[in-house]
């Protein structure tokens, strides 16, 4: 993906995205083609390339601004991780629910066990995973939090994001206690 900060690339990065997630929601995504993108973002096939390189790449960079607004958030903030995460996927229910439908919602999961140990390392002392890892080996406890995590968001969204994230977090906290008995 091109990174320009010219107002015109902006707009039509923006109007490419949101064609692709738009057609996300009519098509399967390995029927969507560059052309039925530009089409519908009503561009012409040098914009969407001067912007990205194929379909795959509008997607990633969805993916990526995504991850990349949840750790921001995760970092920047004093809420704890779950209110965190679950706030981040009610401002991305759109994106979650686009990705499920189409099978990909696993593009998130990967992304986020790339991004994820990266934070890890910043020292910053608002950084979540300082506190919780402090001391011990970060790789496979990263791991294990995302797995866990991912997990349970995913069954969320099969459900349909319908349940209360206050109770699925107050499970969490009841089980883990059960753990520390």
């Amino acid at each position: 993906m091109n990174d320009s900060r010219n107002p015109s690339a902006i707009r039509s990065k923006a109007l490419i995205t949101q064609s692709l997630l738009k057609l996300m929601h009519e098509l399967p995504y390995e029927e969507i083609t560059v052309k039925r993108i530009i089409l519908e973002a009503d561009l012409v096939r040098k914009t969407f390339y001067r912007n990205f390189k194929s379909k795959d790449d509008v997607l990633d960079s969805i993916i990526n601004k995504a991850i990349e607004e949840y750790i921001d958030a995760l970092v920047s903030t004093s809420d704890d991780p779950l209110t965190v995460i679950f706030r981040f996927c009610k401002l991305n229910k759109d994106l979650f629910f686009v990705l499920q439908k189409n099978n990909m919602l696993y593009l998130l999961l990967l992304k986020l066990n790339e991004k994820i140990p990266l934070i890890s390392k910043n020292a910053d002392p608002n950084n979540p995973f300082i506190k919780l890892m402090s001391g011990l080996e970060p790789d496979y406890l990263i791991a294990f939090n995302i797995g866990a995590i991912w997990n349970i968001i995913s069954l969320w969204v099969e459900r349909g994001m319908t349940d209360d994230p206050s109770d699925i977090s107050h499970l969490i906290e009841q089980y883990l206690q059960r753990l520390g008995d």
